[in-house]
């Protein structure tokens, strides 16, 4: 659009009877695409010199004080200017030649906007800015008091005779007269300047260049900064024809004087308080996004520790100093350290205050469980394994902190909990990390923070305190290491398979005692007919439809073992996986005097038994301490807790014995001592034989207290 148009258009506006939307409108035709540049920031920095010095002259003038004159920040490049100057003195004289009122006012700003159309909006600002200060720093030359300009040599008293001269030439000893309107001037001045200063944090924050999908509020200053730019400008043409006016007309004359609007300082009040507000909305927004990308990488990155991790989650900024402020042990209410997890393997329950009863009852077995023997599996100490619950809601009102505190209170957990969690921040990681879909997990944690498990809630729930450690590789072990004894058994009974894919508890067993086989089968038989309606159990007896099958699946295991003995290079310890060891334990097990049972729920074998034991846990059911029909504990649960209280209370265990006769089961063999001989000596049997650390003498026994 040429000057013309915007003249013929504009002239006869009042932005003040204008909105933001029309002024916006107006605004965007003078605007092209940003192809020149300038250095903004040079251009800002000497711009803003001068009109910060010539403020504090003037607010000397008006409180009859002394000129501050080291308000100038040396140091500043004048370079960057020069490129720029002729445009600089172009728009300071379309300024100071604009008529009274803010109907010319508006037609000067739109001149000038068309001329600055390729610029960028900061830039628009930035250089009507350094136009402005060309004359607002005229006010440096405000002759100076007799007390202030006494004589400090010939050249000072000839740049002071010259600062005279000019002060005379623009008219500025009037202004001492008129210390009123200096005030509102200065006041209008300082307010374009606080605009300037948000148009500069506008500018910083966008070049960051967050997406608006990331940053929504960007979306917002993008609509106003061109309307911001339009009063900024405006506000500087004002000032200038303010300053023309004091300087050029006679201060009696007050009738011939332009008094702006009142209603125009409280429409840049409202406009800049918008701006600013919206620019702390986007400071917030942005330094979430920079606070979560951090903890994201310390979630992600090396050389961490869970503690770290942990914080990263749960411990928003104000609470980082101490984490007690949100962590408490659930057993007693008291704040705890987050620190006390260091070098732990953390179990973190994740979950809102709704149907969880199953899980804080699972969780609660894990607990009590951890604290029993063995106190070490392959590797692990079970003491260093902590659970800690983050339950998430969507807002924590009264009513939801009653039902928490309730809950704790009920059900006595002991493992530490997290209270009034609502840090954003935290949440969105949880559901990203851990894919939290507001249905409970319970992911596992390293001591380095790292994820080993992402829900080991199937694990704990099909394998219980066996799936110790916990970690994802155990659930495929657990039950994977069966397959080779279901390979075998489904062999002799097929329908085995219907069992083991309704999931129901089977007792498979066998022995060399006819009686305890009898007595075992009547027991068992009459535990089916007292709980089947809830608990489905299916029993097979090892050889009952054809007694041939008892030494042919003998000798398919031993096969079995000494396969896996020569593929894995003589079967030395390092290589022994869980499957070699629980078919060595059946071995063993086959052996007792009356007989062998295993209990398992679908193909998951929860427990190798002792005959004898066995058949007083069946037996004495109406004794077992925890019942079924409340739904405490599962049924293989229960049975394992009073199959290892009969064991207990017989007494120490004796010692085992196991005779192997297949030289395959042999770890090493043994040179001749014959020194003319050499050769291997023949294998004709070994035994076997442990008494549990029994025989050594002074080894006090193992407590189970904590």
């Amino acid at each position: 659009m040429s000057n013309y148009q915007i003249a013929s258009s504009n002239v006869l506006q009042s932005p003040l009877e204008l909105d933001d939307d029309q002024i916006l409108e107006n605004v965007y035709k003078t605007h092209f695409h940003c192809v020149e540049k300038c250095d903004v920031q040079c251009l800002h920095s000497v711009a803003s010199n001068v009109i910060h010095h010539s403020i504090a002259i003037t607010d000397c003038l008006i409180n009859k004080g002394s000129q501050q004159s080291d308000q100038f920040h040396e140091g500043s490049s004048f370079g960057c200017v020069q490129q720029l100057t002729a445009k600089l003195k172009r728009i300071a004289c379309q300024m100071l030649c604009t008529g009274r009122g803010d109907k010319y006012a508006h037609h000067t700003t739109m001149l000038i906007l068309e001329q600055l159309k390729a610029y960028s909006w900061d830039a628009k600002a930035l250089i009507v800015q350094a136009a402005f200060a060309l004359e607002f720093g005229k006010l440096s030359h405000i002759p100076q008091s007799q007390s202030q300009s006494q004589s400090q040599g010939e050249v000072v008293d000839q740049l002071l005779e010259v600062e005279k001269s000019l002060a005379e030439l623009n008219g500025l000893p009037s202004l001492r007269q008129k210390s009123e309107e200096l005030v509102i001037l200065n006041g209008l001045v300082k307010k374009v300047m606080q605009m300037i200063g948000c148009i500069r944090e506008w500018k910083e924050l966008i070049s960051k260049e967050y997406e608006i999908k990331e940053v929504p509020i960007l979306s917002q200053t993008l609509h106003q900064i061109p309307v911001i730019v339009y009063w900024t400008i405006f506000t500087f043409v004002t000032c200038t024809a303010q300053i023309n006016y004091f300087t050029t007309t006679h201060h009696t004359n007050r009738d011939n004087r332009y008094e702006l609007p009142k209603h125009f300082d409280h429409r840049l009040d409202g406009i800049l308080k918008s701006f600013q507000g919206n620019l702390e909305d986007c400071k917030k927004q942005i330094e979430a996004i920079e606070d979560y990308t951090k903890r994201k990488n310390i979630i992600y990155g090396g050389n961490k520790d869970i503690v770290r991790v942990l914080r990263a989650l749960i411990i928003s900024t104000h609470q980082y100093s101490d984490s007690r402020q949100i962590v408490y042990c659930g057993l007693n209410g008291q704040p705890v350290k987050i620190e006390d997890l260091k070098k732990k393997h953390v179990l973190l329950f994740i979950s809102g205050l709704e149907n969880i009863q199953d899980e804080i009852k699972l969780l609660k077995g894990i607990y009590e469980k951890l604290k029993e023997e063995p106190r070490e599996v392959e590797g692990y100490k079970k003491e260093d394994f902590k659970i800690l619950w983050i339950p998430i809601v969507d807002e924590w009102n009264e009513r939801n902190k009653k039902d928490l505190e309730k809950m704790l209170e009920d059900t006595k957990i002991g493992w530490y909990v997290v209270k009034d969690f609502n840090f954003k921040t935290g949440i969105r990681l949880i559901r990203e990390v851990f894919k939290y879909k507001d249905k409970s997990i319970i992911p596992l944690l390293s001591p380095q923070g790292q994820v080993e498990n992402d829900d080991t809630k199937l694990l704990l729930s099909v394998w219980g305190i066996d799936g110790f450690p916990f970690k994802a590789s155990d659930y495929t072990r657990l039950t994977q290491q069966w397959n080779w004894f279901w390979n075998e058994i489904t062999k002799l009974n097929p329908r085995m398979k219907d069992f083991i894919e309704d999931d129901y508890y089977i007792f498979i067993f066998g022995g060399t005692s006819s009686k305890w086989i009898e007595e075992f089968e009547t027991a068992l038989n009459t535990l089916k007919r007292q709980i089947e309606t809830t608990v489905p159990i299916e029993l097979y007896r090892l050889g009952r439809d054809d007694s041939r099958a008892v030494p042919r699946f003998w000798i398919a295991i031993d096969s079995l073992l000494a396969n896996r003995k020569h593929t894995k290079g003589g079967g030395g310890e390092g290589v022994m996986d869980f499957s070699t060891r629980e078919m060595k334990r059946l071995l063993f097990l086959k052996q007792d005097p009356k007989g062998w049972v295993i209990l398992s729920k679908g193909s998951n074998v929860k427990l190798l038994g002792q005959g004898e034991v066995m058949y007083r846990t069946v037996k004495e059911f109406e004794k077992w301490p925890r019942k079924l029909d409340d739904q405490e504990v599962s049924f293989d649960v229960a049975f394992k807790e009073y199959y290892e209280r009969i064991k207990l209370k017989d007494g120490p265990p004796k010692c085992e014995h196991s005779e192997i006769t297949y030289p395959s089961d042999i770890l090493a063999r043994i040179p001749c001592p014959n020194v003319d001989c050499g050769r291997s000596m023949e294998v004709t049997s070994v035994n076997y034989k442990c008494c549990h650390g029994l025989e050594q003498p002074n080894v006090p026994p193992r407590s189970n207290l904590c």
